[in-house]
Formats: structure tokens, C-alpha cells, sequence
């Protein structure tokens, strides 16, 4: 039976082979009932607080958003990343 005051912690670490401009970044955990919005403004958040300017850095910043986020996001990851090309 589980005790129901065992508090729980969450935390999320960027892989080990991130470098570069994402090497200090620090990972949030956000829950979201518009996963597709809120990620997308997370993005847009990075690249211009990061000042993302070549295709390299934009790959990594992917990478991260995959390898942080559970399969069942992916799609809606790939999505953001996708609109943002048509700004």
C-alpha cells in the first residue's frame, strides 16, 4: 500500500553529449493541456534567448526536446519545430 503523503520529485537532465550553446541550459517539467502552443513557445523561447543561428545548433535543440519528452510527445514536437519554418 502506498503511503499517500510520499512526496514525489521530478527533474530532467539534458543528455550527456549536448554541447555548445545548450551544454549549461537547465531543463523545466511543465505540464500542459496545449502540449502543440506551449511547446512552440518554448522553442521560440530558446532560439532567440539562445540565439540560435546555424542549422547545427537548431538540430541539437531538437535532439533535446526528443530526448527530454516521452514518444507520445514526438509528433507534437515535430509539429512545433515544422510551423516555425513558415514564419
Amino acid at each position: 500500500m502506498r503511503n499517500q503523503n510520499t512526496r514525489i520529485s521530478f527533474s530532467a537532465r539534458l543528455p550527456d553529449d549536448v554541447s555548445g550553446i545548450f551544454a549549461e541550459s537547465i531543463c523545466a517539467v511543465k505540464y500542459s493541456n496545449k502540449p502543440f502552443t506551449d511547446i512552440r513557445e518554448s522553442i521560440l523561447e530558446m532560439i532567440q534567448k539562445v540565439k540560435i543561428q546555424t542549422w547545427r545548433e537548431m538540430e541539437e535543440l531538437i535532439y533535446c526536446y526528443i530526448f527530454l519528452n516521452s514518444s507520445e510527445v514526438h509528433t507534437v514536437i515535430e509539429d512545433a519545430f515544422l510551423s516555425l519554418l513558415f514564419l
